[in-house]
């Protein structure tokens, strides 16, 4: 099948890539020449495990096109993704003017039937103003061709998009026309084949879907945040809790690890747009609100526990800290919305400063910040340690799971830790004279003189 793109970000690269990969023909268009011109030398302008040799690979055999020419990208396909990004606006309701955008354009160059597809997260209603938006440009054109929209809103977990792609859990197609589905399961049919992951709903259904499950998941986060501060209080241990709850299979372990909040280009957009979307029809979203109000102040929740552990603000001043971790989460160079963000910019307004590393997020961190004095990006874990306070954990990446404590002690002037994703054990560093804070682990372990 023919398939055109408009975006190549995350969820439009990946769904180029993954449909070429499968045989199908696709032409991405975006409006940033730079980016298109590296993407037909082979540059990814994204991080993503397994998405570069796909890439290449399809771009090499012909099957997958880079374009910055929306007319010759809407000639190619009947089928017409829209995957362009949907920012929170000024009130957090999702800002739609690139969705309709490329809806008018679609509607100005197309010659023929097309299929027009949300692959954008969306707010209910919008595949109705996209069908709006296409057919009053062509009524102004004075042409009649056959068109409809469908909603197909992507589950993409960033650091693992190309397998949730390639092996879906489902497949959410919202329309009420006959020939928009038959198209849609022969354009799945090579991801749906050891048994139907399809399923197909009413337009606006799929829609909510997308919303509903992005925030039931970062529901489960800030419930086990806010348990992980009760916990604290109570001098209970969140770990043990986790586990203790996770092994009723209704309720089960994904998402209920406690930490210093949740980032990234979905979950705080996605809440904040389905708030917006319960005002705009007179619904008062309680829990929502909350989940949101939880998370902000779980991204401060490791400052907190700095001011505590050193007496006050003003005791942080001339300090240095050593950073690990500053993608929102492993696997990725996403910093949209990180909690190492929160972090580092308190630290910096308290006067102190950060030697920081990332596997992959540096260049990312360094495009966000520039040249700071009180920011050092160095080249290793264990070069951030050098000659700082203390050690913090912003991000869970596999390669800070088990670190040569020795070497950290040696390296810092004291041994000291502030764990926001709970790698380690706190009572075997306790043992060995480590003073260490995790989330929601009851009363800090103190090291043992």
């Amino acid at each position: 099948m023919k398939v055109t793109i408009f975006g190549t970000g995350y969820v439009g690269l990946v769904t180029g890539a993954c449909l070429a990969e499968v045989g199908h023909e696709v032409t991405c268009v975006d409006v940033d020449p730079r980016k298109i011109a590296r993407l037909n030398d082979g540059v990814i302008p994204i991080y993503e495990p397994g998405l570069e040799p796909i890439v290449r690979e399809n771009h090499a055999q012909g099957r997958l096109h880079f374009t910055t020419d929306a007319a010759e990208g809407v000639a190619f396909g009947e089928l017409q993704f829209i995957a362009v990004g949907t920012p929170p606006d000024e009130d957090g309701s999702a800002d739609l003017q690139y969705v309709r955008a490329v809806a008018a354009t679609i509607a100005e160059h197309m010659d023929g039937p097309k299929i027009i597809i949300d692959k954008s997260t969306v707010p209910v209603g919008t595949g109705d103003q996209v069908r709006q938006v296409v057919a009053d440009i062509l009524a102004k054109r004075g042409v009649e061709l056959d068109f409809d929209v469908v909603s197909n809103p992507e589950f993409l977990k960033e650091g693992a998009a190309v397998n949730d792609f390639m092996k879906p859990d489902r497949i959410i197609v919202g329309t009420s026309d006959p020939h928009s589905e038959a198209v849609m399961r022969e354009l799945y049919a090579p991801f749906n084949r050891n048994h139907d992951r399809m399923v197909v709903m009413d337009l606006r259904s799929a829609e909510l879907t997308k919303y509903a499950a992005n925030a039931m998941l970062a529901t489960k986060i800030s419930f086990m945040n806010e348990l992980a501060n009760l916990a604290e209080r109570l001098g209970a241990d969140i770990e043990n809790v986790r586990l203790g709850i996770g092994s009723d299979p209704r309720i089960g372990y994904h998402f209920i690890y406690p930490g210093c909040g949740y980032g990234g280009s979905c979950f705080p957009k996605d809440v904040q747009a389905l708030v917006r979307i319960a005002h705009a029809v007179d619904h008062e979203p309680l829990l929502l609100d909350a989940v949101e109000a939880v998370n902000r102040r779980q991204k401060s929740r490791l400052f907190e526990l700095l001011v505590e552990h050193y007496g006050g603000r003003e005791q942080l001043a001339g300090k240095t800290f050593a950073l690990w971790g500053l993608a929102f989460k492993p696997n990725t160079d996403d910093m949209r919305e990180a909690s190492s963000r929160v972090l580092m910019e308190s630290l910096w307004d308290a006067g102190a400063r950060v030697q920081a590393f990332d596997p992959e997020a540096m260049e990312e961190t360094q495009r966000l910040y520039g040249q700071r004095d009180d920011l050092s990006l160095v080249g290793t874990r264990d070069a951030a340690l050098k000659g700082a306070d203390a050690l913090i954990i912003c991000t869970e990446w596999k390669a800070f799971r088990a670190p040569d404590f020795d070497l950290m002690r040696e390296s810092l002037a004291e041994p000291t830790i502030f764990d926001g994703r709970n790698l380690y054990d706190p009572y075997r560093l306790a043992e060995e004279g480590w003073t260490y804070y995790g989330i929601g682990r009851g009363k800090s372990v103190r090291r043992i003189d």
